[in-house]
């Protein structure tokens, strides 16, 4: 968790449309203008020091593949750390994983895949960047590790060990990385980005499957907080002047810092709020009442309201629009109309996130318009990179006509990127056997509202099973859903 905890302060409010298809703009300068300078190009980061391999994963005993016995190297290229692993036994096939939001301090990381266990098991070669730059910036993250693709020969045989070209290169990434993974295989990234790496197929795992009508949705969020708490018309960059007003207002218990695991218990005022949330998170659903109460995310998203729109400095205008959300109270019509009366409307500055001259969008594009094929996983208890990113990324493809190269699968997990190793291994081979020639997997219907209700949605790619590899917040998370919701009924066969 602490590596994506402040994705919402850097990003809580930002605008585009959150209709179901993001907006093309065109360039609007003339062609001798520069681009913009903006916040991020004047920052600096240093990448951490690494040596020139790293250590091996600790042996199992139900490893078939000595894990000692992959060449692993380690680096630094063009500005980003970076980890390879190839397996004595390499399948031939590359696999790009993608981190999440690293915040915003000026020292890079690099961290392998929860699955690299897995990976080097069945002979793929991984490699991770560390990406150029911290804070929400996915065209470093898709540049950077389209870079690091386009060099793994290169670094391979200056370490003395000369591999053919991979024969098929998957992406992975999780959080902003799922966006990094989804973006890279849009059409608009293919055409656009100075590093081009066409990759076969795409496993976004908790991303950020809308671009930037995830902010929108946090903007919803709170300006239906003020609304609710009595200040609707709060300036949104001085959140931290009514924040105090709004908890009190809202909750009677919230997590803080120092207390993370206290729960969310609300007012009167807050369960509407908790209504409105849950409806601009993915509707009604199994695991919003844990995700929302005690699976932590919440809180990160909450207390990251306030920005200004431009996502720290990622964009040179604000990008957050209200416009065309709605407010649901469920069971009350009159205090829903009078929400989405008082709550205040955020318009975008039109051009804010459009296109560029010198390679992808600032926040780059998810429009759904991909021609390989992408698996996408999302944990239903999710608040902070929510499922209702799912259901857009859904309707997206479908505008663009590419609902036959997607699947989507909901685990019942209750927090960000609660997914235990299993889930994602299991996750992983469906994608390649299908893109390897295989039957297209099944996967979840994330928009018919009364399957995503039905109290055993989730259950078909849940799997609890953990191990050695799993974080122990999700072993724990696990064991406490197991403790506190109905288990899922047995397969049938």
């Amino acid at each position: 968790m602490p590596r994506f905890q402040n994705l919402a302060q850097c990003c809580a409010l930002a605008l585009a449309c959150a209709s179901c298809t993001s907006p093309t703009l065109k360039p609007n300068l003339a062609p001798n203008t520069p681009e913009l300078l903006r916040p991020q190009h004047s920052r600096v980061f240093t990448p951490p020091a690494v040596g020139s391999t790293f250590a091996a994963m600790g042996a199992l005993p139900t490893d078939a593949v000595n894990m000692a016995s992959s060449s692993r190297w380690s680096g630094v290229l063009k500005g980003s750390a970076y980890l390879i692993e190839v397996p004595a036994n390499w399948n031939g096939k590359l696999v790009m994983y993608a981190h999440g939001y690293a915040g915003t301090g000026p020292t890079l990381s690099v961290t392998p895949p929860r699955m690299r266990r897995h990976l080097v098991q069945m002979g793929y070669a991984w490699a991770a960047s560390s990406y150029s730059t911290n804070y929400y910036d996915v065209r470093a993250g898709v540049e950077d590790t389209n870079t690091l693709a386009l060099a793994f020969n290169s670094i391979a045989a200056q370490n003395g060990r000369p591999l053919p070209l991979p024969a098929r290169t998957y992406i992975t990434g999780v959080s902003m990385g799922g966006h990094i993974a989804a973006a890279a295989v849009e059409a608009e990234t293919r055409a656009t980005a100075v590093n081009k790496v066409r990759y076969h197929a795409a496993l976004p795992m908790c991303g950020v499957m809308a671009d930037t009508e995830l902010f929108n949705r946090f903007a919803g969020m709170q300006v239906a907080a003020q609304a609710l708490a009595g200040v609707p018309l709060h300036p949104l960059g001085q959140w931290a002047g009514v924040q105090a007003l709004v908890t009190s207002s809202l909750f009677t218990s919230f997590p803080t810092a120092a207390s993370p695991t206290l729960p969310i218990i609300t007012t009167a005022k807050g369960a509407q709020f908790a209504s409105v949330v849950k409806h601009l998170t993915g509707g009604e659903r199994p695991m919003f009442a844990q995700g929302f109460g005690y699976g932590g995310s919440y809180r990160f998203a909450y207390n990251g309201f306030g920005g200004d729109g431009t996502i720290n400095g990622i964009l040179t205008g604000n990008t957050l629009d209200t416009q065309a959300l709605r407010y649901t109270i469920d069971g009350d019509e009159a205090a829903t109309s009078a929400l989405n009366a008082a709550a205040q409307k955020l318009a975008a500055q039109p051009d804010a996130n459009r296109p560029r001259r010198d390679g992808l969008r600032w926040i780059p594009a998810v429009d759904g318009d991909f021609n390989v094929p992408v698996l996408s996983i999302h944990t239903l208890g999710d608040m902070y990179v929510p499922f209702a990113m799912q259901q857009s990324y859904a309707r997206r493809a479908a505008a663009q006509g590419s609902s036959n190269m997607l699947v989507q699968r909901a685990q019942r997990g209750a927090a960000h990127c609660d997914f235990t190793v299993a889930e994602q291994v299991e996750s992983f081979d469906a994608l390649a056997k299908w893109e390897q020639g295989g039957a297209k997997p099944v996967g979840d219907d994330v928009l018919t509202a009364a399957v995503v209700a039905a109290p055993d949605y989730g259950c078909a790619f849940t799997n609890n099973a953990v191990g050695p590899d799993d974080v122990k917040s999700t072993v724990d998370l696990r064991a406490r859903i197991a403790a506190t919701t109905p288990a899922c009924p047995a397969p049938t066969k």
